[in-house]
C-alpha cells in the first residue's frame, strides 16, 4: 500500500490564522500510526508570492516526510524556486517527477504568471510526455495539478479553471498507467470523472468555496469556520486508487461522544 497526502490552497499570508491551520494539519499527518509516503501541496501556497510567505511555508513543510509542492495562480514561480526548491530563479513552469515506491507522481505546473487562471503550456506537456516514457510498463501513475481541468458548478472556479481541458483530457484517456488526477484551486473538497479515470479535488486549509447551490455572488462566497482539512490517496497492490477526505479539528480530536 502507498499513502499520499494531498494538502491545498495553504495561502500563507503573513498572519498567524493560516500558517497554524497548516501546521496542525502536517502535525496530524506526522502523528499518523501509518505516516504517508509523501504529501503533494497543490498550489496556492501563498497568498501573493511574497518571500515571508514563502519562508513561512517553508518552516511549516519541514517534516520528515517528503513533501512535494506547485505553483498555483496565487503563487509567484521566480519566489516560489528559490524559497522552496532552493534553485535559481526563473519565470519557467515549475513541473517536476518522483518516485513513491511503486508510483509515479508527475507535478504540472499549471499556473499562468498573473493569472488566475490555469493553461498548460507546450514546454510541460513535452515534459509529461518525456516523463511518460521514462515511467515504467506496468507501474502507476498520478498526475497533480492547480487549475481542475473539468466543471465543478463553482461559479467562481469554473471561471478560472484549466484552459483547453481537451488536450489534457486526450493525454490523460491515451495511457492506461494513469490512476488518477489530483488538483486544487476549488477550496472544496470534490470528486467527478475525468478522461475516464478520477479527478480528485482537495479542499483548502484556509477556507471553503461554496457551490452553485449556496453561493450568492458578491456575496456568501468564502466561509472561513469550518477546520482545516486534508486528502488522503490510497494505491494498493492492484493499482487501485481510493481517496478519504479528513477534517482536522482545530480544537483537538475528542474519543468519547459527548453528551
Amino acid at each position: 500500500m502507498i499513502l499520499v497526502a494531498q494538502v491545498s490552497d495553504t495561502h500563507f499570508d503573513g498572519g498567524a490564522r493560516n500558517a497554524e491551520r497548516v501546521r496542525r494539519v502536517m502535525s496530524f499527518l506526522a502523528d499518523l500510526r501509518r505516516k504517508p509516503d509523501a504529501v503533494l501541496v497543490t498550489g496556492d501556497i501563498t497568498e501573493s508570492g511574497a518571500s515571508d510567505q514563502y519562508a513561512a511555508a517553508k518552516r511549516t513543510f519541514d517534516t520528515d516526510i517528503p513533501v512535494y509542492a506547485i505553483p498555483g495562480n496565487h503563487d509567484d514561480r521566480a519566489s516560489f524556486r528559490t524559497a522552496l526548491l532552493g534553485e535559481p530563479a526563473s519565470d519557467a513552469p515549475v513541473n517536476h517527477a518522483h518516485r513513491v515506491g511503486d508510483l509515479t507522481v508527475a507535478l504540472l505546473d499549471s499556473s499562468i504568471p498573473g493569472e488566475p487562471g490555469g493553461r498548460l503550456s507546450d514546454e510541460t506537456y513535452d515534459w509529461l510526455r518525456g516523463v511518460l516514457a521514462a515511467a515504467p510498463d506496468s507501474e502507476p501513475v498520478l498526475l497533480a495539478l492547480h487549475h481542475p481541468p473539468a466543471h465543478l458548478f463553482s461559479p467562481v472556479v469554473d471561471e478560472i479553471s484549466l484552459a483547453d481541458p481537451q488536450q489534457f483530457a486526450d493525454l490523460v484517456a491515451g495511457d492506461d498507467r494513469i490512476i488518477g488526477v489530483l488538483t486544487g484551486h476549488a477550496h472544496s473538497a470534490t470528486a467527478t470523472m475525468f478522461a475516464g479515470r478520477p479527478l480528485l479535488v482537495a479542499p483548502s486549509t484556509a477556507s471553503v468555496l461554496g457551490g452553485a447551490w449556496e453561493l450568492e455572488l458578491p456575496d456568501h462566497v468564502m466561509d472561513y469556520a469550518p477546520d482545516p482539512a486534508v486528502t488522503l490517496h490510497v494505491i494498493d497492490e492492484n493499482h487501485r486508487l481510493t481517496t478519504h477526505f479528513r477534517t482536522v479539528p482545530m480544537g483537538g480530536r475528542i474519543g468519547v461522544q459527548p453528551d
